[in-house]
């Protein structure tokens, strides 16, 4: 089998499909792991196939700088030409732009399937091809000018290190890297104009270290002209890199709502998790109705969106649809109804009328007067429960809830706490109390304190605006 500068070509085709398989598996594979779970947009797919790089990149910097390792020492000192000197590399980078193709063919077809909102960015597809081909001109580079058996490795690693170190350290890293920040935020979008700069930037590096080290191999000073207008390019791709504006989305986002029994709006490549979150809040909202704080219409928001809302309407937040995604922004929603309290026995208080809104069981609390509170609180029906919170509503809201708003015990929770009569009193999930009655009658409503919600009439019990367990407010805007 003939040689040829220290590789033959059976090697190198061999070598070549091998790189190719092995960067099409770890392209997929890295890319399906970035791609945020639930989200039906291009954009997601554009910001998967560049953050596969991660992997790929340095895989293909190892190959390339163990072909150049494996030429350095078959070229035995001779003098090369300029295309001598270049063809090895270029055909590397034809097989890791191969594989990349290859990766952003599958997703493309796996994508094509499903209905996606937004848009395809052949922009984004060539600044992601244009940082594979940085990562292999360091790996050649490299192997050149340390022709040693560990070159590969020391290539593949230092490369993860250096593009891990610039997209998650410094705020300008991820400019020069090539790489997006995540997690992919569907709101702000993708910005056609900062990938091309990025490509210009990657592009115009990459050209000058390969005309720079064949300049320097091959001693041309054609080449080391040509060098030196690349660097030109990178320097201006990099000048608007850090001159141009924060991207932002180049269109408002026309929301896709599911409007029964409330209207629930999220951004339509998050369309499919609508059923889940309409399930979730329809009960917030059922809780809720009749108070201050109550709402007919969900929309969803990016973390970085400030805008005023108009009335009845709140903002969630939805960074995916991963399992329990529903529950979360749920929860977070209704922890953020009420201020933090620092104080126990009003983080105590707190926490009981939030996990009612979020339907779980009502926590004991660390006192015997919060599991008087919750044994008390339990005891009422939902009307009742949504009565007394349109009573304290600011009370909740602003962190000064007491024992007096929930019968006003807090002697008596503890005399009978240090007794055991209430030690272990809660309830569970349907909302039935364990325990003595804690309803308040003549012996257990202290002097002073606020009226049992609807029961502070000879007439009976206070008519609600909604009957227990009937429809919540129908839909506003």
């Amino acid at each position: 089998m003939r040689e040829r500068r220290g590789v033959s070509r059976e090697e190198l085709r061999q070598s070549g499909l091998m790189a190719v398989a092995i960067l099409l598996v770890l392209g997929v594979a890295a890319a399906w792991s970035v791609l945020v779970p639930g989200v039906s947009a291009w954009e997601n797919v554009i910001v998967a196939v560049i953050g596969s790089l991660r992997l790929t990149g340095p895989v293909a910097a190892a190959f390339a700088a163990w072909v150049a390792v494996r030429r350095r020492r078959g070229a035995g000192g001779r003098a090369l030409t300029p295309w001598q000197a270049v063809r090895a590399p270029l055909a590397i980078l034809v097989v890791a732009g191969g594989a990349f193709t290859a990766t952003v063919m599958i997703l493309a077809v796996r994508t094509m399937m499903t209905e996606q909102a937004g848009r395809l960015l052949p922009s984004g597809l060539v600044m992601g091809a244009a940082g594979l081909a940085l990562y292999v001109v360091i790996g050649w580079v490299t192997g050149w000018l340390l022709p040693w058996t560990i070159t590969p490795v020391l290539s593949g690693l230092g490369c993860y290190s250096l593009f891990t170190w610039l997209s998650q350290g410094p705020a300008w890293g991820d400019r020069l890297a090539p790489a997006t920040r995540e997690p992919y935020d569907p709101f702000r979008g993708l910005n056609a104009a900062a990938f091309t700069d990025q490509t210009l930037w990657l592009v115009g590096i990459s050209a000058a270290l390969l005309l720079g080290w064949a300049a320097v191999v091959t001693r041309q000073a054609l080449v080391l002209a040509a060098a030196l207008i690349a660097v030109l390019a990178a320097g201006t791709g990099m000048a608007r890199l850090f001159t141009e504006q924060q991207p932002v989305s180049a269109q408002r986002v026309v929301y896709s709502c599911q409007e029964w029994p409330i209207m629930v709006c999220v951004h339509p490549g998050m369309r499919a998790g609508l059923p889940e979150l309409s399930a979730e809040f329809v009960k917030i909202a059922a809780r809720l109705a009749g108070t201050p704080g109550e709402f007919s219409r969900v929309e969803q928001h990016s973390r970085d969106d400030d805008a005023p809302l108009s009335a009845g309407v709140i903002a969630i937040h939805v960074d995916d649809l991963a399992t329990g995604f529903a529950e979360k922004a749920a929860d977070e929603f209704v922890d953020g109804l009420a201020s933090r309290c620092d104080a126990t026995p009003a983080a105590g208080y707190r926490d009981i009328v939030a996990a009612w809104l979020r339907g779980e069981p009502l926590p004991g609390g660390p006192l015997a007067e919060h599991r008087y509170a919750a044994a008390w609180f339990s005891g009422l029906t939902d009307v009742q429960r949504r009565d007394w919170l349109r009573l304290y509503y600011t009370d909740f809201t602003g962190c000064r809830l007491q024992s007096t708003h929930f019968g006003g015990q807090a002697d008596h929770a503890s005399r009978t706490g240090q007794s055991g009569g209430y030690g272990q009193a809660g309830q569970g999930a349907g909302g039935a109390s364990i325990g003595p009655d804690p309803r308040p009658g003549p012996a257990h409503q202290a002097p002073g304190t606020p009226p049992w919600p609807g029961t502070g009439t000879p007439s009976g019990p206070r008519s609600l605006p909604h009957a227990e367990g009937g429809a919540v407010p129908s839909p506003r805007g």
